[in-house]
């Protein structure tokens, strides 16, 4: 198994991370816990969580807030928009470009330097619409 390049070798934040990679479904951190119990029965929700914290940290994975009450993780952390189903909550990576002009607009509106940004796009998915 591949070792996470700067950080010291931990076989459960491994298996935390890769777990994250293998899905595009933006996770909770339950349903990463019920991934890797599968591997470490052993393992426990509130190592899964600190680790997710210390893979945030690392700028490893994403930490996503939707307003939902239940934050998701992403181990895509290359600039990227989503979208996120009011019905069913599934959340999708939107491929189109990030709009780099944004940061330079905005520049001129903020009391600072804007570096970056993250727009979210709500609506209803297709299977969603498929179900009526």
């Amino acid at each position: 198994m591949e070792q996470l390049q700067g950080t010291k070798r931990s076989k459960q934040r491994e298996k935390i991370f890769y777990a994250l990679k293998a899905t595009r479904s933006h996770p909770t951190a339950e349903w990463v816990y019920e991934q890797v119990r599968g591997e470490l029965p052993k393992i426990s929700l509130g190592t899964v969580y600190r680790n997710l914290h210390v893979l945030k940290q690392q700028g490893k994975i994403l930490e996503l807030d939707f307003g939902e009450g239940t934050r998701r993780y992403d181990a895509f952390t290359h600039d990227h928009y989503h979208f996120i189903c009011e019905q069913c909550g599934s959340v999708k990576d939107l491929d189109i470009p990030q709009q780099a002009d944004i940061n330079e607009r905005a520049n001129g509106s903020v009391p600072g330097k804007v570096h970056s940004h993250r727009l979210d796009f709500f609506g209803v998915c297709t299977d969603c619409l498929n179900k009526v």
